[in-house]
């Protein structure tokens, strides 16, 4: 491609050469430099690239985007003698540029599917994975990106971020186009729209699930206000946007997103964003929910009402799953789809550890999740208890080497909001497991609740199953999805799935059932 149909819609100067270069990849890791590559030189938290210009020019590269003029040093070198003529590109923003320039790259693929991008603190994983089995029950073949990974084709990629960097994305995006594709959700996170890695992508629907207090310290957001920002950034994405109504910050955040467009001096017409509810007046409005717990069925019923008519059953426990459902129903209203299709998806859906029932019977039901914050675990308790268990058990630990207040409140909310703690490890990093554990016990011992200790995690979950009584809700959480436990830098083989099918069958003295 010519670098300057990569950088057409960025503001930009030539330092040096020709912005009609040609180049045949794209790169921003010195490692991959080779003849043909345009290297985009970006200042990151601990790294500034621009500082491997030299060994990058050594290998062969001739085409740098920078954001900063280089040094005289590094200049000189630049201006060297070489067989093919060195351009040097300056830019207000390098991961802007190298989301613009990965774009053009593959040949803009997100052009070729209908996209769609989640955001918010809470349910972007189980909604994105709603519309995808709506989608895929109607007939249409969709590729999905997210916290648990790239899915294509039936095969998952697993990705370092919720939102991969943006070469990384426009990579997957080819791949998707390539195998037929018609649409493309992801996960959008308010750090890949601070980092950028979604610039250049013009979806045609954003949807907001919520907003609450999180992902703010030191290596995240400054702020409330500023995690507030950067989310509401994908509303001015999209030109179809859907809002939760009924969060608490929604003015908020239709405020945002209006200063957002007037500041860019955006007057696009064409862009809408509609509302859902369960509580409030809303273009998709959900009602007469009841909550059901049968042996074999654990979930809701409920209607949806306003611009779209369907009958719900959903078969994943929770108010909260009601606007996750309502979200994902709401999007495809747009896409004219058989109605039965849709509901058939939500009543036979699957999330890989996100309220993920593993187990129902008379004994009792399990439920897994990947709730590893205040905010998910208190959501989720006071969800199960919905559901009248004759006990609430959790069993959870915290991440090592993290923020020690997600400990102590965590501790609090267990012992406040269940029957039975079971505290035991999650991945304990570079801690010792007895270390977090002693955390979580200080704050649990103020609420006066109920906990037992077992440091092994497969221990303290056959002991949840063993000892329960019937009616119990079990609700093992932390790791949801994540198929390993890190100890001291190593990765270790575990599934809380697995290990509960393996308990139950050993009880029942039947073969596990699946070890998806």
């Amino acid at each position: 491609m010519r670098l300057a149909d990569g950088l057409s819609k960025l503001n930009y100067q030539v330092l040096m050469g020709d912005d009609g270069a040609e180049v045949s990849e794209v790169i921003y890791d010195s490692r991959r430099a080779e003849p043909g590559t345009v290297f985009v030189c970006m200042v990151g938290m601990k790294i500034d690239s621009h500082r491997f210009i030299p060994q990058v020019l050594e290998k062969g590269t001739r085409v740098f985007i920078v954001e900063r003029e280089p040094d005289e040093e590094t200049m000189t070198l630049l201006r060297g003698t070489y067989p093919e003529p060195v351009t040097v590109v300056r830019v207000e923003n390098a991961r802007c540029a190298l989301a613009h320039l990965s774009a053009a790259r593959f040949g803009y693929p997100a052009r070729k599917m209908t996209c769609i991008g989640v955001t918010g603190t809470k349910g972007k994983t189980t909604t994105t994975y709603m519309i995808k089995a709506i989608l895929e029950a109607a007939g249409k073949k969709v590729g999905l990106i997210g916290t648990a990974g790239a899915v294509i084709g039936g095969h998952t990629y697993p990705t370092a971020n919720t939102t991969p960097e943006s070469y990384e994305l426009q990579r997957y995006f080819a791949q998707m186009a390539e195998e037929g594709c018609e649409y493309m959700i992801m996960e959008v996170s308010s750090q890949g729209l601070k980092m950028h890695r979604v610039d250049a992508i013009e979806f045609d629907y954003g949807l907001f699930t919520n907003i609450s207090n999180d992902h703010i310290g030191p290596d995240e957001h400054a702020s409330f206000e500023e995690y507030l920002y950067y989310k509401s950034k994908l509303l001015n994405l999209c030109r179809v946007g859907l809002i939760n109504r009924d969060d608490e910050h929604y003015a908020q955040i239709v405020r945002q997103v209006e200063e957002t467009r007037m500041a860019c001096q955006e007057e696009d017409e064409s862009a809408a964003c509609y509302t859902y509810a369960l509580d409030r007046e809303a273009d998709f409005m959900a009602n007469d929910i009841q909550y059901v717990s049968e042996p074999d069925f654990v979930g809701l019923d409920f209607t949806v009402s306003g611009r779209y008519d369907l009958e719900v059953r959903v078969n994943i426990p929770g108010r909260f799953n009601v606007y996750n459902a309502l979200a994902a129903a709401a999007v495809c209203s747009f896409f004219d789809l058989p109605k039965e299709k849709v509901s058939h998806a939500l009543e036979h859906l699957y999330v890989n550890g996100r309220m993920e029932i593993v187990h129902t019977s008379k004994r009792c039901t399990v439920i897994v999740d990947y709730a590893h914050n205040a905010v998910s675990m208190e959501s989720l308790l006071l969800t199960l208890r919905d559901y009248h268990p004759k006990r609430l058990v959790c069993v959870f630990g915290c991440g090592g080497n993290r923020s020690k207040d997600r400990r102590y409140s965590m501790g609090e909310i267990g012992g406040r909001l269940a029957d039975l703690c079971i505290l035991t490890a999650d991945n304990s990093r570079f801690e010792k497991v007895e270390d977090i554990l002693a955390d979580i016990r200080g704050s649990i011992s103020k609420t006066g609740g109920a906990f037992i200790e077992i440091p092994d995690r497969r221990e303290a979950i056959e002991y949840s199953i063993v000892n329960a009584e019937p009616g119990d809700m079990i609700a093992v959480i932390g790791k949801g999805h994540e198929d390993y436990q890190e100890i001291n830098g190593v990765r270790y083989p575990f599934l809380d799935r697995q290990v509960i099918e393996e308990v139950i069958a050993k009880l029942e003295g039947e073969k596990p059932s699946s070890g998806k």
